[in-house]
């Protein structure tokens, strides 16, 4: 048996082990708990770290991002600031940082072609009204200049239908660039009269030098004439407004393999490379045309174009500069837009330029063969040449044969373009002319009536046949002095 002692020794000495094991666990658990304070201090730290951060960059994206986004749909050039922290970029919340600002985009984009879509529609009603008011203006202008005779009020009368025909063209350049029609439906028209006509409608119509290489009787279809008269009446606008007052405008109208080219040289200060490619996308017609992004006031000229150049299947080319130093713009009108007028039934206008294009019988024929001269036969088959002691054949000098006197009745006649002011003066000296012609014959009438036996014509017929050829005489000449 076990003393007593020994039992309370062993006692305490399981009880000390309880209270030392019992210690360390506490002080473990103790320990561990610290830890887990550290670690959720630091968290709460990080967590108002990323608060922060979040806050900072979503401001950031309200503040910077966004305003410049909404800037970049209207103006491209404008750079868009990237996010506060380059380190989200690519992580989900970049990307749905990113995704805003384009959602934000596409709405803006929408909603700018919708409101100017709503400007567009009320500028062709009011366009409309205006060409309407134009119009008639116009025919009660040339009303007035066929009823009266005075040449000062006839000279009035055409410079204010001339001022008049720029302020049509001006209504109906909005009108196009807003996607109304062209506004006229012509017949099948000259060429050369379709570039006259756009040049007529111009206030610097006498710097412009129209050269006519095209073959005699070359036409447009009739839903080209306007198109064509319209667009080249905006490129010589703006080669007459970008170039020196004391300069030219030099018009080329030349055959090409597909069509004809209408090429216009100015000798204007010419455009920078972004302007040359703005102005290059602008008559290309590719792009959205909006009525914001033509500047304040807005410059619709190009635009206008841009939108005949794809609705009727014309190619406009502004990219290249002219020998002058100023701009080159090319009108390309194609084969299927052309047709052929008889000149001897419809010939062009008066005052347009005649072509330089020799007639075909006029123009030699052409020599194909290598070697050999113009006008110079070939030599018949079967001749040699003679050859020399090596058995090669030996080449002889020949003269080309003299050209043939040109003909004077083959001569192309070139009528200089008249003026619009010497027509009005030519008109109304034949009107004052016609007037006292007129009062001549009624006097030598009245006198006749007076000693007369009653035979031979009456003053009624006499007058009414004088009053005939001056009335057809007076159409034609005002025919040509509005052409």
């Amino acid at each position: 048996m076990m003393e007593l002692p020994d039992l309370v020794a062993g006692g305490l000495a399981a009880g000390t082990l309880s209270a030392l094991a019992l210690g360390g666990g506490l002080l473990r658990l103790r320990r561990q708990q610290t830890r887990q304070r550290a670690e959720i201090a630091a968290l709460r730290t990080q967590l108002e770290g990323s608060v922060r951060a979040f806050t900072a960059e979503v401001e950031h994206l309200a503040d910077r991002r966004v305003p410049a986004a909404a800037r970049q749909v209207a103006h491209p050039h404008v750079a868009e600031p990237g996010p506060l922290q380059p380190l989200t970029t690519g992580t989900p919340l970049g990307i749905a940082l990113e995704n805003v600002v384009l959602a934000l985009q596409s709405e803006v984009a929408a909603q700018r072609t919708r409101v100017d879509a709503a400007a567009q529609a009320g500028m062709r009603g009011a366009t409309r009204e205006i060409q309407a008011a134009l119009y008639r203006l116009q025919d009660a202008l040339r009303g007035l200049q066929q009823r009266y005779d005075d040449p000062e009020l006839a000279q009035t009368l055409f410079r204010l239908d001339h001022e008049n025909e720029q302020s049509l063209r001006r209504a109906q350049v909005t009108a196009v660039v807003c996607g109304a029609w062209v506004g006229l439906a012509r017949e099948e028209s000259h060429l050369v009269d379709a570039v006259t006509g756009g040049q007529a409608r111009l206030a610097g119509y006498h710097r412009v030098q129209v050269h006519n290489h095209l073959e005699t009787g070359t036409a447009l279809v009739s839903h080209a004439v306007e198109p064509v008269a319209i667009i080249v009446a905006e490129l010589l606008d703006n080669a007459l407004r970008h170039s020196a007052p004391d300069t030219d405008v030099v018009v080329s109208l030349e055959h090409v393999h597909h069509g004809v080219c209408v090429t216009i040289d100015d000798a204007g200060l010419g455009m920078t490379r972004d302007e040359r490619d703005r102005a290059q996308r602008l008559v290309a017609g590719d792009d959205l045309i909006l009525l914001t992004d033509l500047g304040d006031p807005p410059r619709m000229g190009l635009a206008a174009i841009g939108r005949l150049t794809r609705q009727f299947d014309l190619g406009v080319d502004v990219s290249s500069a002219s020998p002058y130093g100023g701009v080159r713009a090319v009108l390309r009108v194609d084969s299927h837009l052309l047709s052929r007028l008889d000149p001897a039934d419809r010939p062009p206008a008066a005052s347009a330029p005649r072509t330089t294009r020799k007639a075909a019988a006029e123009r030699p024929a052409p020599s194909h063969a290598y070697g050999t001269e113009s006008g110079v036969p070939e030599a018949a088959p079967g001749h040699h040449e003679p050859s020399d002691a090596d058995g090669l054949p030996q080449r002889r000098r020949r003269t080309p044969a003299a050209a043939p006197e040109e003909s004077p009745a083959l001569r192309p006649v070139r009528s200089p373009a008249r003026r619009p002011e010497e027509a009005a003066a030519a008109l109304g000296a034949l009107q004052s002319g016609t007037a006292a012609a007129r009062a001549a014959v009624e006097n030598a009438e009245n006198a006749e009536n007076a000693g007369s036996d009653g035979h031979g014509d009456t003053p009624a017929d006499r007058t009414g046949e004088t009053d005939h050829t001056d009335h057809t005489d007076h159409i034609d000449i005002e025919g040509e002095a509005a052409r």
